[in-house]
């Protein structure tokens, strides 16, 4: 509430009861007592007064702040309006049959929290020197509230409607089609309603440049909260049954049963891997699929592994750790303990100082080099670099030949390069892989490294990873890779060289090399 001082200079009266009181006539001269600041001049402003004025601040018209009304019942639909748009837009953007997950109404109200301290920072005053504010300036901190969320709620709807109806479309989702212009939607809706909200919100503030720095920078990171952590979803996508066949639901039940399952079969299978044999270069085969909404990381991992036991003398000495619905009573889970563990379990099979562990991971990567986990409802925690390097030290294992087929691969190469290492990705750091689309059956990494030239042509790493680069970057091209050539990349470290030419000098006395 406002407070007025008094600037009468005369001696107030003391108060004698009747007697300082105005009589009919005064009472019917005083002049009309104007509202405190916030209060509504209209008994009937609402919620649809609420939006008539949300949609004026949107195109960034002054706001009519007496229909404006902020009380907790306003607020409560208000959110609840959030919660429904939200669950229905996630619903509109899955194509076909879709399941709901209640509990993710339990996540997403560290929005909401900051949102309410950056309208109080902005405009917890009702005016200067306790001075009505002017018309352009909100009456107080939950006026200012309530209108920015009514606004946002305008904002999404109105800007992601496209989104959704582009998401619709199968080329966008296509191969063909690259990433940055899925990235580019996303993101354009989102900087125009920041941009919007943040002139809304410095002319109705108290305009005070720190405390909008500091909304601007709390509105990041609620926006890199969102966009980088694995929240729950409402919806996520059912396979519709088909007509000739039962459908496998790539959302699969993981009970009790299962997880003791999954314990048994991780250790029959370590139990299973062969101990070295004296003066013979062994390599050991590790394969990690650690993401498993999309069978093209099982397909390559399971590629990959077979041709290292045909080819590389494997066979028996060779594990896949593997994420998807369709290996969980035949494959131990791709998760980082398993992972860490099954090191530690080779090494202990392997002669270090003569062996060489062959490590191969599938996935989606970020730009940070993290790689994409998961297979819902089962949360796994990504892989990074310096975890793998860790766990090998660890282990004691020395010769080493790594590769990454995932998207921005490269920032693997320099923390896991020595000199007993040989790194290869399947791209560099600033760009991402291809074919790791749910229409593929190998990436173009795995392919042409793997499927043609380990495979058929070569027993070197090396010179399979020198041929097959000309091959993918030919095939980005005629894809229409959006975001460049990918750019493989390889590091050898000279003692691994030397090993690895040994160990192919003993394979070639074995095994012939098919050239068809």
């Amino acid at each position: 509430m406002s407070v007025t001082q008094n600037t009468n200079t005369e001696k107030e009266e003391p108060f004698v009861p009747g007697a300082n009181t105005p009589g009919p006539d005064a009472q019917e001269q005083m002049p009309a007592i104007p509202p405190e600041p916030g209060q509504s001049r209209r008994s009937d402003a609402g919620l649809s007064s609420l939006f008539i004025e949300a949609l004026r601040a949107s195109v960034l018209k002054q706001p009519h702040w007496e229909n404006v009304k902020a009380s907790p019942a306003i607020i409560a639909a208000l959110v609840l309006a959030y919660l429904l748009y939200t669950i229905v837009f996630s619903r509109l953007a899955i194509a076909g049959p879709a399941r709901f997950y209640w509990p993710a109404v339990a996540g997403g109200w560290f929005s909401f929290a900051s949102w309410a301290w950056i309208c109080y920072s902005l405009r917890h005053r009702t005016g200067k020197n306790g001075q009505a504010p002017s018309l352009a300036q909100a009456p107080d901190a939950s006026h200012l509230f309530v209108l920015s969320m009514a606004q946002g709620l305008a904002i999404n709807m109105a800007l992601n409607a496209p989104l959704l109806l582009a998401g619709r479309m199968d080329w966008l989702q296509s191969d063909s089609f690259g990433p940055a212009v899925q990235w580019l939607l996303f993101l354009l809706p989102v900087l125009v309603a920041i941009l919007v909200q943040s002139v809304f919100l410095w002319r109705a503030s108290d305009r005070h440049p720190g405390a909008m720095f500091m909304a601007v920078i709390v509105m990041m990171i609620a926006l890199g909260l969102q966009v980088g952590t694995r929240q729950a979803q409402y919806w996520y996508p059912k396979p519709a049954p088909d007509a000739d066949k039962v459908s496998e639901d790539k959302s699969p039940e993981i009970t009790q049963e299962v997880f003791e399952s999954q314990s048994a079969l991780f250790l029959q299978k370590l139990d299973e891997i062969q101990k070295q044999r004296p003066g013979v270069i062994d390599l050991y085969s590790l394969s990690f699929a650690p993401y498993g909404e999309e069978d093209v990381f099982l397909n390559e991992t399971s590629m990959v592994s077979k041709v290292m036991e045909q080819r590389f003398d494997a066979a028996g000495r060779s594990l896949q750790l593997v994420n998807n619905p369709k290996t969980m009573e035949t494959l131990p889970w791709a998760t980082p303990l398993n992972l860490q563990r099954a090191i530690a379990h080779i090494a202990k099979r392997m002669d270090v100082n003569e062996d060489i562990l062959f490590i191969h991971m599938s996935s989606h990567g970020a730009s940070d080099g993290e790689l994409s986990a998961g297979m819902w409802p089962l949360t796994v925690n990504p892989v990074t670099p310096d975890d793998l390097k860790r766990w090998l030290d660890e282990a004691g294992i020395r010769h080493r030949v790594i590769s990454i087929s995932a998207c921005f691969a490269g920032n693997w190469v320099q923390p896991l390069s020595d000199p007993d290492s040989l790194v290869m990705t399947a791209s560099d750091a600033d760009h991402t892989s291809y074919g790791c689309g749910s229409k593929s059956d190998l990436t173009f990494f795995g392919r042409a490294m793997y499927d043609e030239q380990l495979r058929k042509q070569t027993l070197s790493f090396e010179a399979a990873h020198a041929a097959a680069r000309p091959i993918i970057k030919q095939r980005e091209e005629e894809a229409g890779k959006s975001d460049g050539y990918s750019n493989p990349q390889i590091a050898v470290g000279e003692n691994i060289r030397q090993r690895l030419q040994m160990l192919e000098e003993r394979l070639k006395k074995s095994v012939p090399v098919k050239t068809d």
